[in-house]
């Protein structure tokens, strides 16, 4: 390593932020990012620990030890060169991965871990500013035609991978925009769209054909499809969202989390919507579920004016501090506060939603009863949710969203025409080799194994796009 006791040396930094009361009232990213010389020190945190447990803990096994040392010594071309050999789109997860390579840091099990995130987004936006993410093209075109459903960060990598391969390939994408939840799902102020364009401008360039507002299974059968390319990559994501049917489910004011993210996002990029508007401005708003698309349904209530944001969970608060049986280098699993927490919401874990109730027309309360877990089954682990007496109460809502996670691929025409098979998660059936139950058919990311991370979904794609080569290379 360039400085072998750095880690003694150097404190971990961490990105400064623009103020509460300012970056509320805007939808554009507000981190204050490091300078490159205290990046540079960062990078020099990495110890020399002779087992990077770091990579195993990145879904895409970035080299990290590698570009750490490389940065330290102001090699940053040959750093963005080691990072782009194994993500394509470090851009992506330098901003919304939530880092498990950080918790299998060698260093974090008794001290801050190195801050491999931020100096994976220091080193592809250095690569960006000095020129050297360019177009490439392949030197040998295979003329085997791949068809990719869905541009999520699966489809992209997918794509970006076999037009290195040399085929041609076409992406199909429903919506108006490319980049899937990236592009719709995930607020500006996490992912500005602009940081997408890029990558899909360069990857034009490189002749990877797009075409939006075309849904396969509707607009084109996927045994069309089929018989016009060599090979199709099912992408679609996992779209179905976790419904809550309690009574009340009907009343006006209820939404699943996803659609009011769409439409914020389509507001900020100036963008029609036809279904009817969902806005949180001076309405008491009920989030249920405390994972990151709650997280991020609060900055946007937040931002949109509401008058009170209460985030639901129907699980315990997770320890500050590792517990025993949660030891390293395993994900922690600890209560960590979002940037959108610390906006201005009130939380509330171990409560279960009862009832929605309302004028006979809108939501107006919802009725919540607080919970335990105990008796863990011998077998599974899993404690059983047992309700508190007498723990019920009513907290007004205006509107609810539903932030709850997901439940598979959503069944339509895309899957059933063919049969194409799912599991009993309803995620797509594949063999070892990603391949559906169709020969030639490919699945690959949330759709495959289920809601997960983009820096998971950039990793299926990755491999998917190996299997295929080799399957055309046969």
């Amino acid at each position: 390593m360039g400085e072998v006791k750095g880690y003694l040396k150097y404190k971990r930094l961490e990105v400064k932020k623009e103020n509460v009361n300012s970056r509320i009232n805007h939808f554009n990213e507000f981190t204050i990012e490091l300078a490159d010389k205290e990046i540079k020190l960062q990078g020099a945190r990495c110890m020399d620990c002779g087992t990077p447990f770091c990579q195993s803990g990145c879904p895409v096994d970035n080299l990290i030890p590698e570009w750490n040392d490389l940065i330290y010594k102001n090699k940053w071309n040959d750093a963005a060169k080691r990072l782009l050999s194994t993500n394509n789109f470090p851009e992506f997860t330098g901003r919304v991965c939530p880092a498990p390579c950080e918790s299998s840091c060698v260093l974090a099990i008794n001290t801050p871990a190195v801050n491999i995130k931020n100096i994976e987004k220091a080193i592809i936006e250095n690569a960006f500013q000095n020129g050297l993410v360019t177009p490439t093209l392949p030197k040998i075109r295979s003329g085997k035609k791949i068809a990719i459903v869905g541009s999520g960060p699966s489809g992209l990598a997918a794509a970006d991978q076999l037009n290195k391969f040399g085929h041609l390939v076409t992406v199909f994408e429903k919506n108006e925009v490319i980049g899937g939840l990236l592009a719709l799902g995930i607020p500006d102020f996490k992912l500005e769209k602009n940081i997408i364009e890029r990558r899909i401008e360069i990857m034009k360039t490189e002749k990877v054909e797009f075409k939006t507002k075309i849904e396969i299974g509707v607009d084109i059968t996927l045994s069309e499809l089929k018989s016009e390319f060599d090979v199709i990559i099912l992408c679609g994501g996992a779209e179905q969202p976790r419904d809550l049917p309690i009574k009340g489910r009907e009343f006006k004011g209820i939404h699943f989390a996803m659609d009011f993210l769409k439409q914020q996002n389509r507001r900020n990029g100036k963008r029609i919507f036809t279904d009817d508007e969902i806005s949180a401005k001076q309405k008491n708003v009920i989030i249920i579920g405390g994972g990151d698309t709650g997280s991020d349904c609060i900055g946007t209530a937040i931002r949109q004016g509401a008058k009170s944001v209460l985030n639901l969970e129907l699980f315990p608060q997770a320890p500050k501090m590792r517990s025993i049986n949660n030891p390293w280098p395993e994900w922690d699993i600890i209560d960590r506060i979002s940037s959108s927490h610390e906006e201005g919401c009130k939380r509330e874990f171990s409560v279960l939603s009862k009832e929605f109730i309302g004028d006979g027309s809108n939501v107006k309360k919802i009725k919540i009863a607080r919970v335990k877990f105990e008796n863990p089954d011998p077998n599974t682990g899993r404690k059983k949710m047992v309700e508190i007496p007498d723990s019920e109460f009513e907290v007004e809502a205006d509107l609810v969203l539903l932030a709850m996670g997901f439940e598979g691929t959503s069944k339509n025409n895309l899957l059933t025409e063919l049969n194409i098979k799912t599991n009993d998660r309803n995620n797509v059936e594949t063999d070892d080799k990603y391949m559906t139950n169709i020969d030639g058919i490919f699945a690959s990311g949330d759709m495959r194994r289920g809601q997960s991370l983009v820096v998971w979904a950039i990793n299926e794609g990755r491999t998917v796009a190996k299997n295929v080569n080799e399957y055309l290379n046969k």
